[in-house]
């Protein structure tokens, strides 16, 4: 009943929407909304409102809202909407389509806010002290909460074992201490709570933003320092290992510190919350196999089950060496993108098997992780945080190195390493690698008795050597079957043997030429390809004359200008004639220095850009970057429209006519030099 009702269908509408018509005035009136008086207040009248709305009251006991009623067809959408779970502390005013609250009208409503004259308010959960406290008492406590000005600062690393004896040293003085959460737990103050509540015992009585205030409870004693806890009971334990919840019920202050804990036990309220009750058994099998890994980090910032310190474990093992691998035949030792995916989602689900916070010497966590792989394919290790100088790479180089495996993922909070798939549990690593050093000794025996045989074995007469594949053999075999060669057919046998090692030669000789001259097409092929785009300009036959004073006049100017125009390997393309007329926007006289070492080349250049620019070639100087050119826009020039001519290369096409060009020019020297060596080679065999 925390929305408005939505308008009247039209008439000839779809018959779903007919449901959400208004209520029939002919229809009986709602129940009565319960009065604020017999709304549950204890602890006791919240159960039993939960079990009413469950249906597992009584036969004595009324039902306690028309919901409870057997269905007639005749709801509608409102009416099936309110029959849901009932939170005790939720008062119902009203029944109907008004109850009904969609999802996304939930967030206009506001707190206070009043709809057909009834005040509603938006439900939150109660905590534990509130729960288990007056409403009296918790004013009180939240009222001196708001005066307090000493704060303890809680850093990245979360709740540690010094911010727990920081809170209890507070304690001492204070029934209450104020929290300020800094990092990761103040953007999740909701692990913050859960975290606090349960490693220090105390209640939480008000949360702000990333700022809390706890209590410690009317029957607080404190624990002893030396008194171990974990992250899921807290350190003050019964003798039934049973965690009991301080009792902060009463309004009174703590007079009875120093009396006997077993009677502060027989009065507090008992809260069953073991381990091994309380986990399924996925988890009490993994908590199990942690406990056989090493000590665990008692520091922990999350939730859920505690992971292993690894900064706990032996930092080296004598003579350890990593885990014995054998890959299956036909099978690849890299993970495929689907395989990766499959094996980061699994891990994403993982808790937690290590904390680490060292970088260096990690043998203990290597032969720890080697033992969980027996079980478990993926290793998750956290980073602690909170230290200084962690280095993940440093820490994953390390434990890849040590344990062979394959990293799936790297970051600073996490680190996930695969087993791999030629993975063996130590007691089938252990075999193989017996049967291997088995097979090693037989092997080893075997070359023992061949040599042995050989040594004893002088027929011969080569002082146990071997006969086979000597020159004594060859001997032995041409002075049987041989015969004696003649002086005639040695001169034959060298000249055929002259024959094809100049064969081979000329051949050889043939094929580089016949590489170069497949380059040199290549490259002029190239060439001619892009030279077909450069259409160059002819020169114009009304040019502009100047004097010998004035060209001597621009020369002087040419020559102490410092502004200049390079020209480089790419040599007259469209960008440097825009620069051209870029310059005489400014000035009349223009300067282009070119590296070219050919005066000719360079006469060439000179030419080319004056017939395209249309200015006047006043000289050409030799200067030490090279050779300037000189050119003067002339008295009357005009900028054209298009400074920058179409029938020109552009940058990138200069640039490949350059390195073209190059090409085409080491071509022909390589073939020359071929050519050469080709017909020295036929002069020496006439010869």
């Amino acid at each position: 009943g925390r929305n408005r009702a939505p308008p009247a269908p039209s008439r000839g509408g779809a018959p779903w929407m007919q449901k959400w018509a208004p209520a029939d005035p002919s229809a009986p009136a709602p129940a009565p909304a319960p009065s604020p008086g017999h709304a549950p207040s204890t602890s006791i009248d919240r159960i039993v409102h939960r079990l009413r709305n469950l249906g597992l009251g009584t036969d004595d006991d009324e039902p306690s809202s028309p919901a409870d009623a057997p269905l007639d067809g005749r709801e509608r959408l409102g009416d099936l909407l309110d029959r849901s779970w009932a939170r005790p502390d939720r008062q119902f005013a009203a029944s109907g389509l008004d109850e009904a609250v969609l999802p996304w009208e939930r967030d206009r409503e506001s707190d206070g806010e009043e709809v057909d004259g009834v005040k509603r308010k938006r439900v939150r959960a109660p905590s534990l002290a509130e729960l288990t406290m007056d409403d009296v008492e918790l004013r009180r406590l939240r009222g001196m909460g708001m005066t307090l000005k000493d704060r303890i600062t809680v850093p990245k690393a979360g709740v540690t074992q010094a911010i727990t004896e920081k809170i209890h040293d507070a304690w001492r003085k204070s029934e209450l201490v104020r929290l300020k959460f800094h990092e990761d737990l103040a953007n999740d103050m909701k692990t913050a709570h859960e975290l606090v509540e349960r490693r220090t015992g105390g209640l939480i009585i008000w949360r702000a933003g990333s700022v809390m205030v706890v209590y410690r409870g009317s029957n607080y004693t404190r624990p002893l320092k030396s008194q171990p806890f974990d992250g899921t009971s807290s350190p003050r334990k019964g003798e039934d290992s049973t965690l009991f919840i301080p009792d902060g019920s009463s309004t009174a202050e703590n007079d009875n510190q120093g009396k006997d804990l077993t009677a502060q036990h027989d009065n507090a309220p008992i809260l069953d919350l073991h381990n091994t009750e309380d986990m399924t058994e996925e988890e009490l099998e993994f908590n199990q196999m942690l406990d056989e890994l090493g000590p665990r980090f008692v520091d922990w910032w999350g939730t859920g089950i505690l992971p292993v310190d690894a900064d706990l474990l032996p930092q080296t093992i004598p003579g350890y060496k990593a885990p014995f691998r054998v890959l299956p035949t036909g099978m690849r030792t890299s993970l495929t993108n689907s395989e990766l995916t499959n094996l980061r989602k699994l891990a994403r689900n993982l808790p937690c098997h290590f904390a680490l916070g060292r970088n260096r010497n990690h043998q203990g966590l290597a032969a720890a992780i080697v033992k969980l792989w027996e079980k478990s394919l993926v290793v998750k290790i956290a980073v602690k945080r909170g230290i200084q100088n962690t280095n993940n790479k440093l820490m994953s180089d390390e434990i890849k190195n040590l344990t062979g495996g394959t990293l799936l993922l790297r970051n600073k909070y996490y680190i996930v390493i695969y087993r791999g798939k030629d993975f063996l549990p130590t007691s089938v690593a252990a075999a193989l690698a017996e049967r291997e050093e088995l097979t090693k000794d037989i092997q080893n025996l075997e070359e023992q008795r061949r040599s042995i045989s050989i040594e004893h074995s002088s027929e011969d007469g080569f002082d146990g050597h071997a006969l086979v594949g000597t020159l004594a053999e060859f001997q032995e075999a041409q002075a049987r079957w041989g015969r004696n060669v003649t002086s005639k057919e040695q001169q034959e046998m060298k000249e055929a043997s002259f024959r094809s090692e100049k064969e081979k030669l000329f051949r050889r000789l043939e094929h580089k030429l016949s590489i170069a001259q497949a380059k040199i097409h290549r490259a002029g092929k190239l060439l001619s390809k892009i030279e077909a785009s450069m259409i160059l300009a002819n020169p114009s036959d009304d040019r502009e004359m100047i004097t010998a004073e004035e060209r001597s006049v621009f020369r002087r100017i040419g020559l102490k200008m410092k502004a200049y125009l390079p020209v480089g390997i790419r040599g007259v393309f469209d960008g440097v004639i825009e620069n051209m007329h870029l310059h005489w926007k400014h000035r009349e006289v223009v300067k282009l220095i070119t590296k070219q070492k050919t005066l000719a080349f360079v006469e060439e250049t000179a030419r080319l850009l004056e017939y395209e620019s249309g200015g006047i070639l006043v000289a050409i100087e030799r200067v030490p970057k090279g050779h300037a050119l000189i050119f003067y826009r002339g008295k009357n020039y005009r900028r054209p429209i298009n400074i920058r001519p179409r029938n020109l290369l552009t940058k990138a096409k200069a640039l490949k006519r350059a390195v073209a060009m190059q090409r085409h020019e080491v071509s022909s020297l390589m073939l020359g030099c071929h050519v050469k060596e080709l017909t020295s080679f036929c002069f020496s065999l006439n010869s």
